[in-house]
């Protein structure tokens, strides 16, 4: 298919898959609903014209409604680096008393209610896997919450600002989505255009499996994301990394029709690299994986346990793209909503941490290596002396 970022023809398929469930993040009660999951194809495939990374196989399957679950603030790493985000932006942008619309808020629009909490005015929050039972806020009036997906029929956008974290790369029509979201803003070229997203350059470089799965259609690096705001109409002012290299946070207001939309930025200059990282991304999967298969097969051929930690999106990647079954125990999760659940298209069961205890692990793999730190505490916390290693 062609680019969903620039329309280009000039593309070249760099991996294929096939077993993805098309949902990751689902909240699966049952393990044998768990198992017989729908699933999909990958076809990873690199735009040599633009740097954009994309599924050309994806179809759209995938299911966003109040089954799921992408809550990632009880971690105390991962709330401490939004909180700080949500200031800065009120602060940079000058959002104190204005409003701001949040395309994919969450289930719970927490970082809204950060944006709120730093001093922003009135806002909106629109996701179709809104769960508004869960927010309870003494200043309710302040906000105003929409259980559906953003589309063209949401209308003019009338606030001040527009923040877009981690949505983007579960939509497909890349190009359509940005032209609607310029669309709606109109003619007002003061309003902040806010995104954060996953660095694609850290996935081919690191053969980072785990964040490559069916949901994730869409992948960029710094370069295609900020010419597809400039091919769509907007004027690109901040572009940088963050979370330990592994998001993008991009920053843009709308440029005045038929205007030039700006110089590019350092960070920009990577479509050689993005192409090079493309073309070499199976041959790093492939050592990648068969260091992890070797590592949890050794575990259990001496009759020791392994787990993981982290039950969602990246759990189900490691494993399916594993092809791990009883070599993994179980899935910990902090986040309490998942608990006693299981894991789509693997059946594995999401556990709190004190089930450790007497699970009595020899090896915890974190599927974000970031948390390393914030779990070792919590396994000695339990008196739990299994080793424990980061992707």
């Amino acid at each position: 298919m062609s680019c969903p970022a620039c329309l280009s023809a000039n593309t070249e398929i760099i991996h294929e898959a096939t077993g993805l469930p098309t949902n990751s993040c689902l909240l699966v009660d049952d393990i044998d609903i768990a198992l017989s999951y729908p699933w999909g194809e990958m076809a990873l495939s690199v735009c040599l014209d633009c740097g954009f990374v994309y599924n050309g196989a994806w179809d759209g399957s995938s299911q966003y409604d109040s089954s799921y679950e992408e809550t990632q603030t009880h971690s105390a790493t991962f709330r401490a680096f939004a909180t700080d985000l949500a200031q800065d932006w009120v602060d940079r942008f000058d959002l104190a008393g204005k409003s701001v619309l949040e395309i994919g808020c969450g289930s719970a629009g927490e970082f809204l209610q950060m944006m709120v909490d730093a001093g922003a005015g009135r806002v909106t929050g629109i996701d179709p896997a809104l769960k508004i039972d869960r927010i309870d806020r003494p200043d309710a009036s302040q906000f105003e919450w929409l259980a559906r997906p953003y589309d063209a029929g949401y209308g003019s956008i009338e606030h001040d600002a527009v923040v877009c974290r981690h949505t983007l790369e579960h939509i497909g029509p890349v190009h359509e989505f940005m032209t609607e979201v310029r669309r709606g803003i109109g003619n007002r070229t003061d309003v902040a255009v806010l995104f954060e997203l996953p660095d694609v350059a850290r996935v081919l470089q690191d053969a980072a499996f785990e964040d490559v799965y069916f949901e994730h259609c869409s992948y960029f690096s710094a370069g295609s994301l900020a010419r597809l705001f400039r091919r769509t109409g907007f004027r690109v002012t901040g572009l940088r990394r963050a979370y330990d290299d592994q998001y993008l946070l991009i920053e843009a207001y709308p440029a005045e029709l038929g205007a030039v939309t700006g110089p590019t930025l350092d960070l920009e200059a990577d479509l050689d690299a993005t192409i090079i990282d493309s073309r070499r991304y199976q041959q790093r999967l492939d050592d990648v994986s068969a260091h992890w298969a070797a590592r949890l097969g050794e575990v259990t051929a001496r009759g020791g346990k392994n787990v993981i930690w982290g039950g969602g999106s990246k759990a189900v990647a490691f494993l399916t793209t594993l092809g791990l079954a009883g070599e993994v125990s179980a899935a910990v999760d902090i986040n309490p909503v998942k608990q006693g659940r299981y894991l789509a298209g693997t059946g594995h069961r999401v556990i709190a941490p004190k089930e450790l205890v007497d699970l009595e692990p020899d090896l915890v793999v974190a599927m974000n290596s970031i948390y390393v730190p914030e779990i070792r505490a919590d396994l000695d916390r339990l008196g739990v002396g299994a080793e424990l290693e980061g992707l």
